[in-house]
């Protein structure tokens, strides 16, 4: 059953908004400058179908923000330092303004004296954006999982119900990891997520019925770990790997994640069969990606030879910095389901740089990716950003209106392309929150606004992470119970 987004939280009121609006003040001083606001809605392109913009203005008093579309306008605020607004009247407002633009004036109140700031614009754009995201939430943590959950948000609204929790079925410190969510072309009845821990397992949604598997034989490394569903057909590639991880004393970047041996599979998940893609011993391959056309594998692969022997984890430590991924690509033929050989698609290493989670728009135009100075989770470190690739140029396109002085990673498509989800730790350093951006049809990337929030403070007091957000078009029907009752059966075993 959904709920109300951020209602649970006793740090934060939320008050519905006042059937009767606030008025202009009558008397205030111009300021000339720009409303500085929380989220930084400033100049945004938003989706025709997204959930209220909700804001407010550090240190005062009163706020009142003026709403304009051609002839009509409304106010809303007049609240503490709050604009929270009504959802029926902002429909109807993204409604008229659709495939134009919103202006909106602040006025703000404090020491009883109105200040009035330059009117912004919120940019309506004709394209919808997919109407549910999913996503885990966890508090900061290294090697424990006391607290961590699966949860779907209506991007349309501020409802949000858990997919799955980790203490449902979980005992002890240590917990249960639950990871990788992921769906086939956006739908939700064939879907899955992995348990790790306690009851280790992957938990697979397959034409709505729900199979509990043990991704793991003699064979692998690992346990299937980093995956991607094809789009049409009942197989999904997997990379299978060590994972290790460093902690830094000194450096901001406070943790380094490594993967000392990484291969690449494919399940098929009609046949619960595994079989090995890509398993260089010099090559680090992760992360594969299928393109929306079914056609080509993309991943990420770094060379190491390991000098000491192999894995030695501790001379990978020590050069933990030379792992540099480059983006590269497999063809697929869909009649006999055979790969070709490796295709470069992008030189990150010549750049001294690290790209990894390769997403492919679905005209097969574009191709977007984090990259940072080496490794891989690149949410750690500060230099990372979204980037986008040309694929029919080659050429980077201009993503820095998107990104911050922060860690952007795991940029992903919409359905219709139009616009780009990415996680983001800009707000704070240190909390990681979903961010979309509009991107046109002409190629351009837009500036980036973080999802709407019912208490537009509420990404202040949230001491939780949003982390690997995915697009969705509709809602997991799986309830939490199911889940967690499967999850307490024996996983069936893979084959070969």
């Amino acid at each position: 059953m959904l709920k109300r987004l951020f209602s649970f939280s006793l740090l934060i009121c939320i008050v519905a908004a006042c059937s009767k609006h606030p008025s202009v003040p009558s008397s205030f001083t111009e300021t000339n400058m720009p409303a500085s606001i929380f989220p930084d809605y400033v100049d945004v392109t938003v989706p025709p179908n997204i959930a209220p913009l909700n804001f407010l203005v550090d240190d005062v008093d009163d706020v009142v923000a003026e709403f304009k579309f051609q002839d009509s306008k409304v106010l809303f605020g007049g609240r503490d330092n709050k604009v929270q607004i009504d959802e029926k009247e902002w429909k109807e407002l993204l409604s008229s303004a659709r495939g134009k633009s919103l202006s909106v004036k602040v006025y703000t109140k404090k020491f009883g004296k109105w200040l009035a700031y330059n009117p912004f614009s919120i940019h309506v754009a004709e394209e919808e954006i997919d109407p549910y995201i999913s996503y885990r939430v966890l508090p900061p943590t290294f090697v424990g999982y006391d607290e961590l959950s699966i949860r779907q948000r209506n991007l349309t609204n501020f409802d949000e119900s858990i997919i799955y929790n980790n203490r449902q079925i979980s005992q002890g410190l240590e917990g249960q990891c639950i990871n990788c969510h992921s769906y086939q072309n956006y739908g939700t009845d064939n879907m899955m997520f992995h348990m790790r821990m306690q009851n280790p397992g992957t938990m697979i949604v397959y034409n709505g019925e729900l199979i509990f598997v043990n991704l793991k034989d003699e064979s692998m490394i690992s346990a299937a770990a980093y995956n991607s569903w094809h789009p049409f057909l009942p197989i999904i590639a997997f990379s299978t790997d060590h994972t290790m991880q460093s902690f830094h004393t000194r450096d901001i970047s406070k943790v380094e994640v490594m993967e000392s041996a990484s291969d690449i599979i494919i399940y098929d998940v009609k046949q619960n069969r595994v079989q090995t893609i890509l398993n260089d011993s010099l090559e680090l391959e992760l992360f594969p990606s299928w393109s929306p056309d079914g056609k080509w594998l993309y991943y990420c692969s770094a060379h190491y030879e390991y000098q000491k022997g192999y894995e030695d984890t501790t001379e990978l430590l020590d050069q933990y910095r030379v792992l540099q991924y480059n983006l590269y690509r497999l063809s697929f033929d869909l009649e006999t389901r055979t790969f070709g050989e490796p295709e470069l698609v992008y030189d990150a290493v010549s750049r001294n740089r690290s790209a990894v989670q390769p997403r492919v728009s679905k005209d097969g135009r574009y191709l977007v990716f984090a990259e940072g100075p080496n490794g891989l989770f690149h949410i750690w470190h500060t230099s990372a950003e979204a980037q986008m690739l040309d694929l029919k140029t080659g050429e980077l396109v201009d993503t820095k209106v998107m990104n911050s002085p922060l860690p952007e990673s795991y940029p992903s498509f919409s359905s219709n392309d139009r616009w780009i989800m990415f996680e983001s730790r800009r707000d704070d350093g240190n909390y990681t929150r979903t961010y979309f951006a509009y991107f046109d049809k002409q190629g351009k990337v837009h500036k980036a606004f973080e999802v709407p929030a019912e208490a537009p403070e509420f990404f202040r007091l949230f001491l939780r992470s949003w982390s690997r957000p995915e697009f969705m078009k509709e809602p997991v029907r799986i309830t939490p119970r199911q889940f967690s009752e499967k999850a307490l059966t024996e996983p069936i075993p893979v084959s070969k």
